[in-house]
């Protein structure tokens, strides 16, 4: 059976989108099909990680919820540009990044259930194994409507107030819409700081548990969004922390 996992942060910010590619990544390198939707339709940018220039993108999540294509030819397969090799391939549905057609959608707004019908036929006419939702952040309908829908449901937060009374927020609603599966990881932290403390901290906040602690990184900075860092670092602390959290994914059947 397919699993769905949504990506959430409360605030922009945290790398959500960055996390997204990553551990997407990751699945497929263990030779699955998977599928990743970007729903940050009033700022969209995982395109760029995947390698997906705008011009290329004739076809996109707008150009399906307006009923102008259907969504299965709204994935591109992203694998080879980001040197996945052996069975494993990565279909991305991006949002489009044209000016109008932002405008478009914060006016008119958009048809939730057709997002969710969306999903549906993409998971099975796709015949994915893993399929993430990179979100927008904050709380929306859209927001809701992932969250009801996952399997797993990621929270993604930098050790900073703000975040912390976000995602308190959040984790109180994945909780009201019986979320089956709620994981938290801890993005951009200082080096300086005890990882271990911390993780008990962020527990003991939200009796949540946290799948895994990110360091703040000049090496991730550096291939700013050109690329997926674990494919091209795969031996770098960071990559293996997404392996783990990949793992505490694909072993919750």
């Amino acid at each position: 059976m397919p699993k769905v996992i949504s990506i959430h942060s409360y605030r922009g910010g945290t790398g959500k989108s960055n996390f997204t590619a990553n551990l997407a990544t990751t699945v497929a390198q263990q030779g699955y099909r998977v599928g990743v939707v970007d729903t940050d339709i009033q700022s969209p940018g995982i395109h760029n990680l995947f390698g997906l220039e705008p011009e290329q993108m004739n076809k996109t999540l707008n150009t399906y919820l307006w009923g102008q294509s259907f969504i299965e030819d709204a994935a591109y397969d992203v694998s080879a540009n980001v040197g996945l090799t052996g069975d494993g391939q990565i279909f991305l549905v991006p949002s489009s990044v044209k000016a109008d057609d932002i405008s478009r959608i914060l006016s008119e707004g958009y048809d939730v259930k057709l997002l969710n019908d969306g999903f549906r036929k993409l998971v099975k006419g796709m015949k994915l194994d893993y399929f993430f939702i990179d979100t927008h952040p904050g709380l929306s309908k859209e927001t809701f409507l992932s969250i009801a829908i996952s399997h797993v449901l990621i929270l993604i937060l930098r050790p900073d107030k703000q975040d912390y009374q976000g995602t308190a927020v959040t984790v109180d609603v994945a909780k009201h819409l019986n979320v089956r599966k709620m994981l938290l990881a801890a993005n951009k932290v200082l080096s300086k700081m005890n990882f271990e403390a911390l993780r008990q901290k962020i527990e003991d906040t939200y009796n949540v548990p946290v799948a895994g602690i990110f360091p703040l990184s000049e090496d991730v900075v550096q291939l700013a969004s050109e690329g997926v860092f674990c494919v091209k670092y795969p031996e770098h602390p960071i990559s293996q922390e997404f392996r783990k959290v990949a793992q505490e994914i694909m072993g919750d059947v």
